[in-house]
């Protein structure tokens, strides 16, 4: 009697969870290719556009989803290295109009 009265009140409920669901997880095979371009290049885990629309390709995501893979991989497991030295020496401090960066393989900028 009861599942009578409130069936429709029920499928109501239901479709509303169904809704807020989560997607999921990605593919395994997406997940692999962009840890392996993770892997390849975990130093400096910023792909490029061009990256990203490869991995857009090969994986079969969304440039978005790509991007937000990276975003929360590089939260949760990325610290960059004690001997990684960048640094932004002029344009902070003032004084200078050019910004120059400096990294452990050499200089950047004017």
């Amino acid at each position: 009697m009861l599942l009578k009265k409130y069936s429709g009140c029920l499928s109501r409920l239901r479709s509303e969870f169904l809704k807020k669901r989560k997607k999921g997880k990605l593919p395994k095979d997406a997940r692999s290719a962009l840890l392996e371009w993770w892997n390849t290049h975990y130093r400096w885990p910023y792909p490029t556009e061009e990256d990203k629309l490869r991995l857009a390709a090969r994986t079969g995501l969304d440039p978005k989803q790509i991007n937000n893979w990276f975003i929360n991989q590089r939260k949760r497991h990325w610290k960059p290295s004690d001997g990684m030295r960048f640094a932004l020496m002029e344009g902070v401090a003032g004084g200078s109009s050019g910004t120059t960066l400096y990294f452990d393989t050499g200089t950047i900028g004017p």
